[in-house]
């Protein structure tokens, strides 16, 4: 059982982090594939108790659920060929089809992610025009007390300067229009992830959003019918 995050994890993402090159890692992949192992558990242990507030989690493979070390440097100027973090998108779908859960395990910068992260634009354009319509449903997800004390708001990150194009400037929902990824985003420190309860703890944080997320997977599946 894995959980919490075991030292094996930190120890490996601070020495690639000093030495983000093949030649090191080609030296040291039994490291590497030490602290993967014991990613994947992790998850694997995470998925199952995040099953306990929706199903559709524990048909999720763990393993498929990670991503992977090599970076992809073709347009990137930083070219080392390595992530210094694990992570393990959790229903999100391929391309950000789907809303989900994001797990970032990176010393000193991890974080949890919920929601849909900068989707294309037919199913963007589908979730601004349900918030249009249907602002109750999506306010009461976005201002329930428990996703307010997790998260606080959605990420402004990602943000028009207009409204954008097909609805009113004077749209009620207008600042929830600009958005381009509705996320919640949680920072994490290395001692909660280390905590003998971690899964349950991270569990609770994610099911905080699970409204959002039912609301934004609605508003996908009415586009698609």
């Amino acid at each position: 059982m894995a959980s919490q995050i075991s030292p094996k994890i930190f120890d490996f993402l601070k020495l690639i982090e000093k030495n983000n090159n093949r030649e090191w890692f080609n030296d040291h992949k039994n490291i590497f594939l030490e602290a993967q192992s014991d990613f994947q558990d992790f998850t694997e242990e995470l998925i199952a108790e995040m099953g306990k507030f929706d199903e559709n989690i524990l048909k999720l493979d763990a393993k498929k659920s990670l991503l992977r070390i090599y970076r992809d440097t073709r347009f990137s100027k930083d070219k080392t060929p390595y992530k210094t973090y694990f992570g393990a998108s959790l229903g999100m779908g391929k391309m950000n089809t789907k809303a989900g859960f994001y797990l970032h395990v990176e010393s000193g910068k991890s974080f949890l992610a919920s929601g849909i992260y900068l989707p294309e634009a037919p199913i963007l354009k589908a979730i601004r025009k349900e918030i249009s319509l249907f602002k109750d449903d999506f306010l009461k997800a976005v201002e329930d007390k428990d996703f307010k004390k997790v998260y606080g708001e959605l990420d402004p990150e990602h943000k028009l300067k207009n409204v954008p194009q097909g609805f009113e400037k004077e749209d009620p929902m207008a600042e929830y229009l600009k958005l381009k990824s509705f996320i919640g985003v949680y920072n994490i420190t290395n001692k909660d992830l280390s905590d003998k309860n971690a899964i349950k703890n991270i569990s609770k944080i994610f099911e905080a959003a699970k409204p959002l997320n039912d609301f934004l997977d609605t508003s996908i599946s009415n586009a698609q019918n």
